[in-house]
C-alpha cells in the first residue's frame, strides 16, 4: 500500500546500511526519494537500482560535516521534487576506541562534525523549508550509544547523546507548526559498521553485546527503516521529540 504516494523523502547515508534500507521503504511507501552520501559512485550504484524497479530517485553527493554541502543537498532536492516532507538524517561513524585520557582531538572532531554537527546542519536546512510548508516529519539517528555508557568509545556516545538533545529541543519549536521530529535509536545491527567493527579486531565486543539482547540476534537494516517510515508517517502523528528505541531488549 502505498501510503506516502507522492511524498518527497530524503535520506543521509543512503548507500548503505540503515540509510539504504530506508531509502528502500521509502520508495516502496510510494515516496519520491533524495539518496545522499558522500561516496557518489556507491549512492549513484543504489539509486539506480531502485529506479530500475520503477521508483523515482535522486542520487546526491554530501559529506555531512560540510555545512554548504548539506545546504546544497537540501536545496537540490527540493528543486528536484518541489518539496520535502520528510527526512531520514542518518549518516554516521565510529570512533576509533581510546579511554577517555587518550583519545585524540582529531578523533573527537571527525566523529562530532558527522555524527553531531552533521544532524543539526541537515536538520536546520530541512527546517527551513518544512516550516515554509507548514508540514513536514524528521527522524535523526541516534543510537542506544546516546542512552548507555561503554568503555572507549566516550567520543561516540558524546556525540549520539548531544543528537538526543538537539531532537527533543527542536521537537518543542516547530511541534505547534505542523512538524514533528523524533529520533531512533538502534541497538545491534549488521551494517557496515558492524562489519568494520569485526574487522577491526571488535567480534569479541560484539559477541559479548549480543549475549546481552533478549531477542538473541542482530537487527536487520530493514527493521530500522520499520521504525523510521512509522515515525514519519499519519499514523505516528501524535508523537513528538521521542526516542524510538529499537534494540531486541538490550538497554533493558
Amino acid at each position: 500500500m502505498n501510503i506516502m504516494e507522492g511524498k518527497v523523502a530524503l535520506v543521509t547515508g543512503a548507500a548503505s546500511g540503515l540509510g539504504l534500507a530506508t531509502a528502500w521503504e521509502f520508495a516502496k511507501a510510494g515516496a519520491l526519494v533524495a539518496m545522499a552520501d558522500w561516496n557518489l559512485e556507491e549512492v549513484t550504484l543504489a539509486a539506480e537500482k531502485l529506479a530500475a524497479e520503477g521508483y523515482k530517485t535522486l542520487p546526491i553527493k554530501c559529506d555531512v560535516s560540510d555545512d554548504a554541502q548539506v545546504h546544497d543537498m537540501v536545496k537540490k532536492t527540493v528543486a528536484h521534487f518541489g518539496k520535502l516532507d520528510y527526512a531520514y538524517n542518518n549518516a554516521g561513524v565510529q570512533n576509533l576506541l581510546a579511554e577517555a585520557a587518550d583519545q585524540t582531538i582529531e578523533d573527537f572532531e571527525r566523529v562530532n562534525s558527522i555524527n553531531y554537527r552533521g544532524i543539526w546542519s541537515c536538520m536546520k536546512y530541512e527546517l527551513q523549508y518544512m516550516k515554509q510548508q507548514g508540514s513536514g516529519a524528521i527522524v535523526n539517528c541516534s543510537s542506544i550509544g546516546g542512552i548507555r555508557a561503554g568503555a572507549q568509545r566516550g567520543v561516540y556516545h558524546g556525540a549520539k547523546h548531544g543528537v538526543i538533545g538537539i531532537t527533543t529541543s527542536a521537537a518543542v519549536e516547530y511541534a505547534g507548526r505542523g512538524i514533528r521530529i523524533n529520533c531512533v535509536s538502534p541497538g545491534l545491527f549488521y551494517t557496515g559498521m558492524a562489519k568494520e567493527m569485526i574487522a577491526g579486531g571488535q567480534k569479541e565486543a560484539l559477541d559479548g553485546m549480543l549475549t546481552m539482547v533478549p531477542i538473541g540476534r542482530m537487527g536487520r537494516p530493514e527493521e530500522i527503516a520499520a521504525a523510521v517510515l512509522f515515525l514519519c508517517s499519519d499514523a505516528a502523528s501524535m508523537i513528538v521529540g521521542h526516542n524510538l528505541v529499537v534494540d531486541g531488549g538490550l538497554t533493558i
